[in-house]
């Protein structure tokens, strides 16, 4: 048997999953392995990290020499019931594929009536938005080392959670891509601070997010805030956990005003409600 599945099955014979998972819970996102969730999976010890993959995308790794984990952020699109398979690099080259089971969460529909031209877009609009996302799909994919601070992230304003990661989302009857993060109501102007220590990577005023600050935490952990009426920090700032950054508001796509929070993992949008208290 390869050494790294010999170790890989002892960390499961140890303890189980939800075992490890409560032990760390201070420290690291619940787990929930469906889509929009995320995995935490043992990898056993090592003097140094391994070098995780999920397919192109790397992945976080925290722990110590006694015991890696490897925290996965599964993208929404992923196959109910399906298995994803991450590759271990370890610095002896003994290297090792592991399987994650993805269950299965139904996420519920939400209706909502927009501005005619923020459905479907006119051509100016649509060539804004290409050269939008291909400049997010960019910066989402940052990998930067080390982790920041610790993967307890706080609310980022006061606020009822008024819509939750995953809706299924129809603007004006017709159906388009489900809810990438989690609506916080809180009136225009109420201060908006950084969910945990890390540096600005992005700011800008874009077609359906309005105006938006990306955040990097390390490791492929970013977090996201849009439709700020005031954004109040400079690419390339760095931040700490709790520090003003910018103020709630209506602009971009909005039935009203709202904070969009969004947390991102290995480049996938998750659920910022595993990463909160």
């Amino acid at each position: 048997m390869n050494r790294r599945l010999f170790l890989y099955l002892s960390a499961l014979l140890v303890g189980s999953l939800s075992k490890i998972t409560k032990v760390l819970a201070r420290v690291l996102p619940k787990a929930s392995a469906v889509p929009g969730g995320v995995a935490i999976v043992p990898l056993g010890p090592s003097g140094h990290p391994p070098v995780v993959h999920l397919a192109e995308k790397r992945v976080m790794v925290v722990g110590d020499e006694k015991r890696w984990q490897a925290i996965v952020g599964i993208a929404l699109a992923t196959k109910e019931n399906s298995t994803l398979r991450i590759s271990i690099e370890w610095p002896d080259g003994d290297d090792l594929t592991l399987p994650i089971p993805v269950g299965s969460k139904r996420y519920a529909t939400q209706e909502l009536t927009v501005k005619p031209g923020q459905v479907n877009l006119s051509e100016k609009n649509l060539q804004r938005y290409r050269r939008e996302s291909a400049h997010l799909k960019r910066i989402r994919g940052t990998f930067s080392m080390p982790l920041v601070g610790s993967l307890a992230l706080m609310q980022p304003c006061p606020g009822k959670r008024s819509s939750s990661f995953g809706l299924r989302r129809v603007f004006n009857g017709q159906s388009r891509n489900p809810h990438s993060g989690m609506d916080l109501a809180a009136p225009e102007g109420t201060s908006v601070v950084a969910a945990a220590a890390g540096r600005v990577i992005d700011r800008g005023d874009y077609f359906f997010s309005g105006n938006m600050l990306l955040l990097d935490h390390g490791q492929g952990l970013l977090t996201l805030y849009a439709h700020l009426s005031a954004m109040d920090v400079e690419v390339g700032e760095r931040v700490e956990q709790g520090s003003p950054i910018g103020k709630v508001g209506a602009t971009g796509r909005v039935t009203g005003a709202h904070l969009h929070f969004g947390v991102y993992l290995n480049a996938v949008p998750v659920d910022p409600a595993l990463f909160l208290a």
